[in-house]
């Protein structure tokens, strides 16, 4: 599950990057290559629990596939709040600035 949930936010996120024409100024790309590089961490998981349990890694327990999920969903979530903390300090669009400087 974990693997499943990072390849889908991943694809979701690269399909958002290609049609954002503003890609580079958010940092999408940025989002992207988190997600990506998740994805493949989780499939080398998956190959080595694979040749370690064989045909049981195809029968998880219940439990253990929704405690997958949640790790899947954690690791999604970090994702997006590192993205939006680079985002916060690089401040693409200056609405941070902007906000700052009409208060003082």
């Amino acid at each position: 599950m974990t693997l499943l949930t990072t390849v889908f936010a991943a694809i979701i996120s690269t399909i958002v990057w290609y049609r954002s024409a503003s890609r580079s100024e958010m940092r999408l790309g940025t989002l992207c290559l988190m997600y990506w590089g998740a994805s493949i961490m989780w499939s080398v998981d998956a190959i080595f629990e694979y040749a370690e349990l064989r045909a049981d890694y195809f029968a998880p327990a219940a439990a253990d596939m929704l405690n997958d999920l949640y790790l899947g969903l954690s690791v999604v979530a970090l994702g997006l709040l590192i993205w939006l903390l680079i985002l916060l300090v690089k401040d693409p669009k200056g609405v941070l600035r902007a906000a700052l400087l009409k208060k003082n």
